[in-house]
């Protein structure tokens, strides 16, 4: 059995690479390179050669063949056009999901194929299980055991035949036991910083990158003052899995901004807006009327809520077996975000989606972002983009 391992240059899957080889099997490595464009990235982030030449040398030290493709073509038509499109329709994307179901187990797999690899194996912190159902192998996807890198959410649009081809060798264990074997080993990653920002791109200043594409337009920044929250809503009487709209004359201009396209619900960076004794939050953004809508403090009521949608054609089965249909509803835990701690919700299927009732309301839900709902015992079962 002859296992591909997709080497970074990074120590998670360094040691994935390593721990295969120490457990007898055929592995070799593989390097993609997915990005040439430097616009709008910062100077020493995730500079690919860089990158390569670490990998090189950890295959070398590893003592497996090393190897080389090139997907920048695929990953500019699968990634990064999608987060252009979606940016440009006021949604805030998740590239990284994307690059996992669209790039890594499914261009990069099909040149792991095409080498006589069986399997191709990440850095990822999840595990994998097969289990028996009515006579099919099904495939789960488990949350990893360290806590704060689990993984799992980076993965909720793969596929069964995707996860048949998937191993992710270093999911039973922490990032500081990955680096002392990494260490113990002498791995020339070992002591690398983990890589920031958009996958294969790297840490970006975002609305640089994005203005290769889209152009500014300058709008403005309304602020809605939390004593007229509650008016706005009862006008607006929006159900619980719908946001408030707001207009314009519902709040104060209180500056301006250079697109609506480069910011996001929750955030509170990058309007340079002064004069308040608390941080404003992006509370909610209007690409038709070019608006973004701000409040004060990180417990401004606008930021919360407590139900969202995924859209039926969306709705994405990792086990297809457990599949709701139209009027069934079940409870599960969700996260909206990587790293978010679970959340309890109830599911409901209609036929026009999947609705999303938090026991809890939410902060910062946004459009474009996936929702990811696990079981009890931390499988992921499934996902899809936020509506709205």
């Amino acid at each position: 059995m002859k296992i591909i391992v997709g080497l970074s240059g990074g120590v998670d899957s360094s040691v994935a690479a390593y721990l295969l080889k120490q457990q007898g099997y055929d592995v070799e490595a593989m390097y993609m390179q997915n990005w040439h464009d430097v616009t709008g990235t910062l100077h020493g982030e995730c500079e690919w050669e860089e990158e390569k030449v670490v990998a090189e040398m950890v295959a070398k030290k590893i003592g497996i063949p090393f190897h080389f493709v090139d997907l920048s073509d695929d990953y500019r038509k699968q990634v990064v056009d999608y987060m252009f499109s979606e940016y440009a329709a006021g949604r805030t994307p998740n590239p990284d999901v994307l690059c996992n179901s669209k790039i890594k187990f499914a261009s990069f797999l099909e040149k792991v194929e095409e080498l006589g690899g069986d399997f191709v194996a990440t850095g990822h912190y999840c595990k994998k299980e097969t289990i028996n159902a009515g006579g099919k192998e099904i495939y789960r996807i488990i949350a990893g055991d360290d806590p704060n890198k689990d993984q799992s959410y980076f993965l909720c649009q793969l596929s069964q035949q995707q996860l048949s081809k998937a191993l992710f060798p270093i999911g039973h264990l922490t990032k500081p036991q990955v680096r002392e074997i990494a260490r113990e080993a002498r791995l020339p990653s070992a002591e690398k910083k983990d890589s920031q920002g958009i996958c294969f791109v790297g840490k970006v200043d975002l609305p640089v990158f994005l203005q290769q594409v889209l152009k500014p337009k300058d709008g403005n920044v309304v602020e809605i003052f939390r004593e007229d929250y509650e008016k706005i809503f009862k006008r607006e009487n929006p159900d619980e899995f719908t946001p408030v709209r707001y207009k314009p004359e519902d709040g104060k201009i209180i500056g301006k901004h250079i697109g609506v396209q480069y910011y996001t619900i929750g955030q509170r960076h990058g309007l340079n807006i002064g004069g308040h004794q608390g941080s404003i939050f992006i509370i909610a953004t209007d690409i038709a009327t070019n608006t973004i809508y701000v409040g004060e403090g990180k417990d401004h009521p606008g930021l919360y809520r407590k139900g969202l949608k995924v859209n039926a054609s969306e709705v994405h089965w990792i086990r297809p077996d457990l599949k709701m249909e139209a009027g069934e509803e079940r409870r599960y835990l969700v996260r909206i975000r990587y790293r978010q701690p679970l959340q309890k919700c109830t599911l409901k299927m209609k036929e026009d989606g999947m609705y999303f009732l938090f026991d809890e309301p939410q902060r910062g839900v946004t459009p474009g972002q996936f929702a990811a709902w696990y079981a009890e015992d931390g499988e992921m079962l499934g996902s899809g983009p936020i509506k709205e």
